[in-house]
């Protein structure tokens, strides 16, 4: 088996490893910045940096090891800057797809990409680095995502969306053919995006409309 480790030991771990119970791992330790216990009796946890560099002393096949990002949410930034240091340790990124979850032979998968439960990726569509496509997303066509995105639960990308870095999509979000979503752009839940979205924004409601400073 090939032994795995998540810097992230919350929910975004608990269904990186579900994803993973079909494929040869082993999940041999967690990490967290946070003084939190372990989702799971049979793996332990290690806490900051100072916990990881006590858990490469003792673990004998470091060269074996896969390393992932189980950090989900808005904060890709973190996600990516994990997985580069991971990778600047020796400790090659983990792209984790689901059993039950539809890649198109075509699509482009940067590493450390998770792709969960009953999520489709379809033709043509090129993932950056640490993106997450959460349980039952979809994301049609020639869509082009980049380096950090969250697409969360439930929500749609129709063909040919272009996503900038960091940039997140809520649960059950919908964005319309051939928008283009800004970088670090937050979608909120259940917003049907009409029209693109600037770099830096939040858009929220059917049709999607930027969040000004003093709006409930």
């Amino acid at each position: 088996m090939t032994p795995v480790i998540f810097w992230g030991a919350t929910g975004q771990a608990k269904v990186l490893r579900e994803a993973l119970r079909s494929i040869d791992t082993e999940l041999v330790a967690l990490f967290d910045n946070r003084d939190i216990a372990s989702p799971f009796s049979d793996v332990p946890i290690f806490h900051g940096e100072a916990g990881f560099s006590q858990w490469e002393v003792g673990y004998r096949k470091r060269d074996l090891v896969r390393a992932c990002a189980a950090i989900g949410g808005a904060l890709g930034h973190d996600r990516l800057a994990r997985m580069h240091w991971f990778r600047d340790r020796g400790y090659a990124p983990l792209t984790v797809v689901h059993p039950h979850a539809f890649i198109a032979e075509d699509t482009s998968l940067g590493d450390g990409c998770q792709i969960l439960a009953m999520s489709a990726v379809c033709a043509g569509t090129k993932l950056g680095e640490a993106v997450i496509v959460n349980t039952k997303a979809s994301v049609d066509h020639d869509c082009i995502i980049g380096n950090g995105v969250h697409i969360a639960p439930g929500a749609t990308l129709a063909g040919e969306v272009t996503v900038g870095e960091f940039a997140f999509v809520g649960t059950g979000a919908v964005v319309l053919p051939r928008i283009q979503i800004g970088t670090g752009a937050i979608i909120g839940a259940g917003a049907v995006v009409t029209r693109d979205v600037p770099d830096g924004e939040t858009v929220l409601g059917n049709p999607a409309r930027v969040l000004r400073k003093g709006q409930p």
